[in-house]
């Protein structure tokens, strides 16, 4: 509608749909921080897993993750841009009604995560263990929110795109590249599938995805935020354009690269491994960059940082970035990623940059945010600071306990006696020594847990107190004004033409992920064979589905780094030909417990059996939670045909006898497990149970080797 000047057009700004990810973004932070502090204390007092699959360690841990990720951190990135971007750009979003098509089809898609995952229907794959037909539907949610985006965009009545927006764009075609090389996965049944990818091809895909994950998800759509709602609650410009741009480009262009870095010392090919290192010790510069330009927009504001709670969440927010971000490079180096990885050091590195980057920013965008939706002031600034100090507080133990816990494990791992032996050759020895500070961990996560119910009270008083502002009246030039403009110059000529701006987008994304992900075609084609290795049995395929299903890999590597300290605990350190068959793959982030590469034979079946259902029987101090229901559910193999039929198709050599046989040789090799369990007194074993499945794929592991050395 136009007013009296023709030039001039009113609109209005639809605040609901801000207000509904504000409230799923609220209560997917204490969904996701309470499986978090659940978990926490299972690891400390393992009896809390309660015995029952729902309970179990291994289902709740992925629901924590995605809760986190893509539910609270989700959630308040949709919250974040759907308010600041129809402000940037001086239009209403393009479409209402694809804005309630993406809420309430993200919802739904948590609700299925949720659900399916303490089910046990998991890929096993970190941060995309959703099965095939979610992940057709997070496709499908995912263009409904960039078509509403970028036609928002397109019509626009700002020239010039803000910061805020480059970062939105690259976010939104970033994890539209990234979910759909990941996914590509053949279906067996409703809810069970496998990748095309197979061991060492798989694991890169994997953490080419993994670690972009973070980067496009849990950062650039962050640092799009950032640009716009720090500045807008300091009352500052933005420190310096020409340090945005710089950041920007040089952010998205390095970040696709670095994900082998969370493969270093593995069967990854080094030329592969150097890549990573490379690219993620340059990531430090654009990052810091980054950095700085948000803490330099705070020059001349610092006495307002002192009494503005909003402003000391985004502050920390801000220093926890350029620490985790520094950090991320220097765990990198070979000789550093030697120590940290497997321990906790990882795990205190990520809930840096998760607890202090994405949950500090988004709680001081809601301080910021809510007053202005419900047209009043915030209920309390002192409840708003005593969430604060709670939560640093929570932070610092949590990550003073877990850096601590991390360098522990790291070093005795690699303990050597003056005659060369292993000072501590019992992995329980270094359990029992870090179970203190799993105690303090889940006293951290209390801690920030605590303080965010306080603040999420204080956003409740808020809004109870105002009344939300259902549309927000505006007015701006016509787009028609700014066309007629004459043509600018370099960047900012790239800011007025949204197609062009995309394109280079795109072709920064696509050419680092392309360098690693095309060679990964020739890395399976010609990755050294082993004649030793040979496929799995029916019976060791169930049980490696079950070993997924449970999240034995959570807890459980299988890679044994060519380290003295490892292949004198382990065995012969880990080959690429080792994993050929391996759909997916199950390297493992994190030894909870011991890597399993080599543990076939070790112990007889009956070990295995009371191990699994009562950890503590045979190996008193683990805290490993118990597995009772193996033992007695029926191993469902009525796939098994269509499993090997899929497994042929991706190279195995399975023959038509062996699929047409595999129910009869199933059986067979169960009740060979199950007569080995009566021989050891276990007289409740029955061969249809998946415990037997399981035991055989554990059996499995590392005997071929042995076998290749035996035949050598």
């Amino acid at each position: 509608m136009n007013t009296q000047n023709e030039y001039i057009e009113t609109f209005a700004y639809d605040n609901r749909i801000v207000r509904n990810f504000m409230l799923a973004t609220i209560v997917f932070a204490i969904v996701g921080m309470l499986a978090g502090l659940v978990i926490a204390f299972q690891l400390a007092y393992p009896q809390l897993n309660f015995g029952i699959p729902f309970t179990s360690f291994g289902r709740l841990r992925p629901v924590h993750t995605n809760a986190i990720i893509f539910a609270f951190v989700g959630n308040g990135i949709f919250m974040s841009i759907y308010y600041s971007l129809p402000r940037l750009c001086k239009t209403p979003m393009f479409s209402r009604r694809l804005g309630s098509i993406h809420f309430w089809g993200w919802q739904l898609i948590i609700l299925l995560a949720a659900v399916t995952l303490l089910l046990g229907y998991t890929t096993g794959k970190e941060y995309a263990e959703l099965e095939w037909p979610i992940d057709i539907l997070i496709t499908l949610v995912w263009v409904v929110f960039g078509l509403n985006m970028i036609l928002t965009i397109i019509k626009r009545r700002e020239k010039h795109m803000y910061v805020a927006i480059w970062f939105y764009l690259a976010s939104f075609f970033a994890v539209a590249i990234l979910h759909i090389v990941e996914s590509i996965e053949i279906p067996v049944s409703l809810m069970k599938s496998y990748p095309v990818y197979a061991g060492v091809q798989d694991a890169l895909v994997q953490w080419w995805y993994g670690h972009n994950a973070v980067a496009f998800f849990l950062t650039t759509p962050y640092l799009g935020a950032m640009y716009y709602f720090l500045p807008k609650a300091a009352q500052r410009p933005v420190y310096s354009y020409r340090l945005s741009i710089i950041h920007f480009w040089a952010l998205i262009f390095i970040y696709i690269w670095a994900g082998p870095h969370h493969l270093l010392n593995t069967a990854l090919p080094d030329w592969l491994q150097s890549l990573g290192v490379v690219f993620s010790l340059m990531l430090i510069a654009p990052s810091w960059g980054g950095m700085l330009n948000g803490l330099l927009t705070l020059r001349g504001a610092w006495d307002k940082v002192r009494t503005d709670p909003v402003l000391k969440f985004m502050v920390v927010a801000v220093t926890a970035y350029g620490m985790a971000t520094f950090e991320g490079p220097m765990m990198s180096i070979k000789s550093v990623n030697a120590l940290s990885h497997y321990t906790d050091w990882t795990i205190g590195h990520v809930h840096i940059g998760g607890m202090g980057w994405n949950g500090f920013l988004t709680f001081g965008i809601l301080y910021w945010l809510a007053p202005r939706l419900y047209q009043t002031k915030l209920y309390s600034k002192k409840l708003a600071n005593i969430h604060f100090w709670t939560a640093t507080l929570g932070i610092l133990v949590y990550a003073i306990s877990m850096y601590s816990s991390g360098v522990i494990q790291g070093l005795m791992w690699k303990a050597f006696n003056v005659d060369g032996t292993l000072t501590y050759p019992n992995f329980l020895e270094t359990v029992q020594q870090i179970h203190p500070l799993l105690v303090f961990r889940a006293v951290g996560g209390s801690l920030y847990l605590l303080g965010s119910l306080i603040g999420i009270y204080n956003l409740f008083a808020t809004m109870k107190v105002g009344k939300l502002a259902i549309v927000t009246e505006a007015s701006a030039p016509s787009q028609s004004t700014w066309k007629k403009q004459a043509t600018e110059q370099g960047h900012r000529l790239l800011e007025g033409r949204i197609g062009v701006f995309s394109v280079l987008i795109v072709v920064a994304l696509v050419i680092g992920g392309a360098v690693e992900i095309i060679p990964m075609f020739s890395v399976a084609s010609n990755t050294p064979t082993i004649a030793a290795v040979k496929p799995y049995t029916p019976l060791e395929l169930e049980g490696r589905d079950i070993y997924i299903r449970e999240g034995c890999s959570v807890c459980h590597s299988q890679m044994i780094r060519p380290f003295r300290s490892e292949t004198e605990r382990y065995g012969e350190y880990s080959k690429p030909g080792e994993f050929v068959y391996d759909h997916p793959f199950v390297f493992g982030s994190k030894r909870i417990g011991p890597d399993l590469q080599r543990i076939g034979g070790k112990y007889p079946d009956g070990w295995h059996y009371q191990h699994l259902v009562a950890p503590n029987s045979t190996s008193p101090g683990s805290i490993m939670p118990p597995y009772p229901w193996l033992a007695s559910h029926k191993l469902d193999s009525s796939l098994i045909k269509d499993k090997l039929k899929i497994m042929r198709n991706f190279g195995i050599p399975y023959t038509n006898t062996d699929i047409d046989q595999a129910p009869q040789t199933l059986r067979e090799q169960a009740q060979v497990i199950a007569d080995s369990l009566q021989k050891a007194s276990i007289t409740n074993a029955q061969p249809d149970t998946e415990i037997v499945a399981l035991i055989a794929y554990l059996q499995r592991l590392g005997k071929d080797i042995k076998n290749q050395k035996q035949t050598r």
